[in-house]
């Protein structure tokens, strides 16, 4: 046989190919041509760095979820904060469920398996309303902050001289916008770690705070917020004028509750960020359920009960309703310049932690958007990669266009954006709930992990009764109820956006037709291009950090067991995932297409593959006459440590590392030493081959 020279293609900034396009093959004679495919789907983050990128949109509400409830129900605020704090965990152990069974376990896959795409596409239109309006009342309360204490130096410097609040933090709001925007084209390995750096000085400035706070009470001594309801006739909506909505009844207890549940807003990112987490994927997520489960509770809750015991009722609301943390400063024991610091630092913190959950949402909304592009519902357009980074950036596009939308219709009043945020945050948490519960019942398969309080004598030897699930359910629905009631500012808008997004779900899907995808798959979409020349093939090629290089060689999408069972094994190294294109005419490649529906098929099931394990790899296209002598060829420029291939359907294992060493042999240089496994279910046959 003989050994042909190898020419390579990989993806290059600025040269990207369609999948399944006419591209012209270089004219080499006999070759062995390699296509090293790129997407940003194969990289992946820490927990923290997950926990960070979900926290921007959690832990932030502390700054101004505290007076939005307080205007709506009075000094008891702190009370059903700490209430929402604590429930979030129960929600949160809902997603944790979904994300075990899928992956890209978002509201929108988990409706439409439970109940179907109709039900779906109106689910994750409500959370695109919840997701548009995060970037601008959190953008907004960033500006908020930072205008109040420029007014506050001002004053002292030039009495008279004052800076229009709302006009300022919306311009405020816009540029942070304009800023993440740029962060989620890079991608989101850079967004992941703007987002740590932000939680790592936020939590010293919330270590600050409560340790102040402690002192502040311990000196002057305070009193614990009464529990009692203060209802306005705005806070009541259309029930303004039933007497028994005002009482501290299980109906007034209700409202109060649906005005505090946007607390807990930004559990959806935690859907979306799963499949960016590594491995180990479902330890990795519990750990990033706890940690937001901590943080938020200490930060959240404790700051609001500090806020109503020390700064005195005569000037909380009437001065710092938007600026509750800076009021809370100025209001510590301690000399004047020295609490000036620290409100200082306060608005420092807060405006980069608010800015944060732009970015959140950013990622948030383009997880979502994207999901349903893959399903045929937004037209495949918007997936079209970043020539040069390979994001969505189309989505990214269109999502900071509605945002910087919404900042410029609201013009900066934080009240009107906190209730109408409340619509999408409450009915994307219902219909998640319902469609795990549905699933429960509907596919009684084994799961992962499931949410507690799961009772199993109500069925003995049966299928147990999900009790969480079912109270977590309850709880949400009626709180769902309540809002629509008094929420008239979030019923009328999110009702409007929501019926509007269904609407060009439904368009697209039908532009898209029935035959939006011909194989009836979820397929990627990946950059392409061309190189020359055998040297263009090495170690130094491949993205990572260096370490040893394991190739494993794949062919079936169906048949994908062995690199299951390679990736749940822990190692470092980068993987590289290999098929081989057999061409028997060596002229063949010639004109051929560069990457073909079946291999499209067959990557997008490694992306899947690989995202589900949370394990980063390299996929390559080997374009051959002679299968074995290609994987040798490419492990040796690679300067592989491990080769992994599955049983071949023609010959034994033991045949199969036979004719792979005939070829290591005839190629290898001096005395390289290689380990090649073939795998299989049942099977691990290993072998060093010199």
């Amino acid at each position: 046989m003989s050994s042909p020279a190898l020419s390579s293609t990989r993806a290059v900034p600025g040269d990207t190919a369609s999948p399944g396009g006419p591209q012209p093959a270089t004219k080499s004679g006999k070759q062995t041509q390699v296509i090293v495919i790129s997407t940003a789907m194969l990289t992946f983050i820490s927990f923290w760095r997950a926990s960070a990128v979900v926290l921007c949109d959690m832990a932030s509400t502390v700054y101004y979820i505290g007076g939005i409830v307080e205007q709506a129900v009075g000094r008891s605020a702190p009370y059903f904060i700490l209430a929402v704090m604590l429930f979030a965990y129960a929600v949160r152990a809902v997603y944790v469920e979904s994300c075990s069974m899928f992956t890209r376990g978002g509201v929108y896959r988990v409706v439409k398996e439970a109940m179907g795409s109709t039900l779906a596409k109106i689910s994750v239109s409500a959370l695109m309303f919840d997701y548009v309006l995060t970037g601008p009342i959190s953008g907004v309360s960033a500006g908020q902050y930072l205008t109040g204490l420029l007014n506050e130096l001002l004053a002292m410097a030039h009495p008279g001289v004052r800076l229009p609040p709302d006009f300022t933090a919306a311009i405020f709001a816009i540029a942070v916008t304009i800023y993440f925007w740029w962060q989620n084209i890079l991608g989101i390995e850079e967004s992941s770690d703007k987002a740590l750096k932000i939680m790592l000085i936020t939590t010293v400035m919330g270590v600050l705070m409560i340790g102040w706070c402690s002192l502040t009470v311990y000196m002057r001594g305070a009193h614990m917020p009464p529990l009692e309801l203060k209802f306005g006739d705005q806070s009541l909506g259309w029930l303004a004028h039933w007497p028994p909505a005002r009482t501290i009844g299980a109906l007034g207890i209700l409202i109060a509750w649906g005005h505090s549940i946007l607390a807990m807003s930004g559990e959806e990112s935690l859907a979306q960020v799963n499949r960016e987490i590594e491995a180990p994927k479902l330890k990795n997520l519990l750990r990033t359920g706890l940690v937001i489960f901590i943080y938020t509770l200490l930060l959240t809750s404790v700051i609001s009960f500090f806020a109503v015991m020390i700064i005195p009722d005569s000037v909380r609301m009437a001065k710092y309703s938007d600026d509750l943390i800076g009021g809370l400063a100025m209001y510590m024991v301690g000399p004047l310049w020295l609490r000036t610091v620290l409100r200082a630092f306060v608005v420092l913190v807060g405006f980069l932690i608010l800015s944060g959950a732009v970015n959140t949402a950013i990622v948030g909304s383009t997880g979502v958007l994207t999901r349903v592009a893959e399903d045929g519902v937004l037209l495949d357009w918007f997936r079209h990669p970043h020539k040069r980074y390979g994001t969505n950036y189309r989505i990214v596009n269109l999502v900071a266009g509605l945002q910087i939308a919404t900042i410029v219709l609201s013009r900066g009043d934080m009240y009107v954006l906190g209730e109408a945020y409340a619509f999408g945050v409450i009915w994307s948490f219902v219909f998640k709930t319902l469609s795990v519960l549905v699933l429960r019942y509907k596919d009684k398969y084994k799961r992962l992990w499931r949410m507690p309080l799961n009772l199993s004598f109500f069925r003995p030897g049966g299928q147990d009764f999900p009790l969480g699930l079912g109270l977590t359910f309850l709880v949400l629905f009626a709180t769902a109820l309540i809002n629509l009631m008094t929420k008239q500012v979030a019923t009328i808008f999110g009702l409007l956006f929501t019926a509007g997004l269904f609407v060009v779900f439904e368009i697209s899907e039908r532009i898209n037709g029935a035959a939006r995808h011909e194989y009836g798959e979820e397929l990627e979409r990946f950059n392409l291009a061309m190189l020359s020349g055998e040297h263009e093939l090495g170690p130094q090629s491949l993205n990572g950090d260096g370490g040893p290089i394991k190739l494993i060689a794949i062919r079936d999408p169906q048949n994908l067991t062995h690199l299951h069972r390679y990736l749940s094994e822990h190692g470092n190294g980068r993987l590289v995932v290999l098929t081989v294109r057999t061409e028997k005419g060596l002229a063949s490649s010639d004109g051929a297409v560069v990457f073909t529906s079946a291999e499209e098929r067959l990557f997008s099931k490694v992306v899947k593959v690989a995202e589900d394990h949370g394990r980063p790899v390299t996929p390559l296209v080997v374009v051959s006459n002679d299968q074995l002598f290609a994987i040798a060829r490419v492990a040796n420029l690679l300067k592989v440590d491990e080769v992994v291939m599955g049983v071949s359907a023609k010959f034994r294992p033991d045949v199969q590392l036979e004719h792979f060493a005939m070829h290591w042999g005839s190629i290898a240089e001096g005395e390289q030493l290689v380990k090649v496994r073939v795998l299989s279910e049942s099977e691990d046959i290993t072998a060093e081959i010199v």
